[in-house]
């Protein structure tokens, strides 16, 4: 594992889960642009041996993922929380095929949201990817997120399994607008 003192992985999260998912060979990243998850999506973006895919839709990560693993490569998917909606029928296919998909995933819908519409998927996100077979785990601190984040990536890549790292919003923050 990667972490170092605690104070360290307050500040570098984003860094240390860069680091964690080269490790572990990942070649693709797919995202919506979201705040939560700028930082990792920039370290992506600046790495020039991973295929960086910006969505219209997170369905379409999903896809991505399934036929990167059919060829060869391992993926990520980046989305926030009300994105988790959009791939419901979309998580049968490595449900069915039994490919791997690691999710991380930036919550709203919590910890000092201000957005109304946030909240009712926010709130079921879990429940959600639970009822589809997807495996969850939920990080409240950058030390959790790191240790997951691992974890979650050997279960995916080393035994085919769906998994999705939630990350909480009181980690990553009150958005701004």
């Amino acid at each position: 594992m990667l972490t170092g003192d605690s104070e360290n992985t307050d500040l570098d999260w984003p860094l240390q889960l860069y680091r964690i998912l080269k490790e572990k060979q990942v070649q693709q990243m797919s995202y919506v642009p979201d705040a939560g998850h700028t930082a990792l999506i920039n370290l992506f973006l600046n790495d020039h041996d991973v295929c960086a895919n910006v969505l219209t839709t997170e369905e379409e990560g999903v896809a991505i993922g399934v036929g990167a693993w059919l060829g060869g490569m391992r993926s990520v998917l980046l989305m926030q929380s009300s994105g988790v909606g959009n791939c419901i029928n979309m998580l049968s296919l490595p449900v069915l095929t039994r490919s791997p998909l690691l999710m991380l995933v930036t919550m709203r819908g919590e910890w000092n949201e201000f957005n109304p519409w946030q909240m009712p998927m926010g709130q079921a996100t879990q429940a959600s990817l639970e009822a589809v077979g997807i495996s969850v785990m939920r990080a409240d601190t950058p030390a959790e997120l790191i240790e997951m984040t691992e974890q979650a990536a050997n279960m995916a890549y080393e035994s085919d399994q769906q998994i999705a790292v939630l990350i909480s919003q009181r980690l990553i923050g009150k958005k701004k607008w």
